[in-house]
């Protein structure tokens, strides 16, 4: 029966046998192309036919829902495997999966019907996927990431229909409450494999033990708002919005400084993911100075979270993720770490940078985060699309 398993899943072609080989490598192709775009366009140096709603609306859209959403689903429906014991989707199955995400992208230039049904059902599909593992098998301490997804799902179709409708405030809420959900899903993620890939990257016997309390905070404070945001009741500066911020900053940092070992700081695999996780705190915080009032221009604190921490998270993610589903030792390619540095820099010039040359900064921004994932699908492209190195499946 094994040997009959085993031949079936080395029959599928090498970059259809498990979720994370084409969702990663399309989720960055779409980062390298995209955030280029928008800035060329937005600086009137391109022409190109624009999308539905404009090209705000698909650059909101699809840097949250396109990209990160491809990485979500090639993340979870990968880890289900390992969590459930059970095969993940993969063959025709998963290039049907493939094929409705890219589907959903182009529909931004057919029509806003087709836009809105190919989005929302790319993201229930992956719900239902993951649901049906993780029920088989029962494993309740996953549920939320299937809650999380058929909430993102939400948030989507209230910023299409925004999109349909020409209504810019359910297509910013729609979006904003798309983001804080990716950073609760970050929370959840990241509270569990930093601290263990920390641990198990440096050879450490003993791991930092979670709080449980801490990390239901942190989920639900996410949730809570994204909810609020996407009723529309977080638009306008108040000083118990900051309250909230401000807690879930202090919460960021506290497990920050309990991850902390200064080994890490000599491992690119691993400061990559605390730098990521540190611009959590670096957002939070300025969305908590800007809700008391400050002059701090919410946007800055966004890219913060979008960039710096999701875009970081994600970058270190698929670098670690990749080489280990492809039988390879943790070892980055060549000069990797450069990427992280590229990544990083983006960050600092389209939160920092800003603030002393819009133009110039948002072009340092673009170039930074374009040839990170450029390194990325040059680097990782020909591992995600051949058989594992050790021979086995997936």
């Amino acid at each position: 029966m094994q040997i009959s398993d085993k031949r079936k899943a080395m029959a599928i072609p090498a970059v259809l046998r498990l979720s994370f080989r084409p969702f990663f490598l399309l989720g960055a192709l779409l980062a390298l192309v995209a955030v280029p775009v928008w800035v060329l366009e937005l600086s009137g140096v391109a022409a190109l036919t624009a999308p539905a709603g404009g090209w705000l609306a698909w650059h909101r859209h699809e840097l949250v829902f396109g990209f990160a959403g491809a990485i979500i689903a090639g993340f979870l429906l990968t880890a289900a495997q390992t969590w459930t014991g059970q095969h993940s989707v993969s063959g025709w199955p998963l290039a049907g999966l493939v094929l409705l995400w890219l589907l959903a992208r182009l529909a931004w230039w057919v029509d806003e019907i087709s836009l809105l049904v190919l989005n929302a059902l790319f993201l229930l599909a992956v719900a239902c996927v993951l649901g049906r593992m993780l029920w088989r098998a029962r494993q309740v301490r996953n549920y939320p990431t299937v809650f999380l997804l058929l909430l993102l799902c939400a948030s989507d179709v209230l910023t299409l229909l925004g999109v349909q409708a020409g209504n810019e405030a359910w297509q910013r809420q729609g979006v904003l409450a798309a983001v804080w959900l990716v950073s609760g899903m970050m929370s959840l993620i990241g509270g569990r494999v930093i601290p263990f890939f920390t641990q198990r990257g440096l050879g450490r016997t003993h791991q930092v033990t979670a709080w449980p309390w801490l990390d239901w905070f942190l989920l639900i404070g996410s949730v809570l708002i994204a909810a609020l945001t996407a009723l529309g009741l977080m638009h306008d500066a108040h000083w118990s919005a900051g309250v909230l911020f401000a807690l879930l900053g202090v919460g960021h940092a506290v497990r920050l400084v309990r991850w902390f070992d200064a080994g890490f700081l000599r491992v690119p695999l691993l400061w990559s993911l605390h730098i990521a996780y540190a611009w959590l705190v670096v957002a939070c915080a300025g969305l908590a100075a800007w809700n008391f009032g400050a002059q701090i221009a919410p946007s800055q604190a966004l890219h913060a979270l979008t960039v710096g921490a999701m875009g970081g998270l994600i970058l270190a993610m698929l670098a670690r993720v990749s080489l280990g589903h492809t039988g390879r030792p943790l070892q980055l390619p060549t000069a990797f770490s450069l990427a992280f540095v590229l990544l990083n820099l983006a960050a600092m010039a389209r939160v920092f940078g800003v603030s002393l040359d819009y133009s110039t900064a948002l072009w340092l921004a673009a170039v930074g985060w374009s040839l990170a994932f450029l390194q990325f699908v040059l680097c990782y492209g020909p591992m995600l699309c051949k058989t594992r190195v050790d021979g086995h499946p997936g």
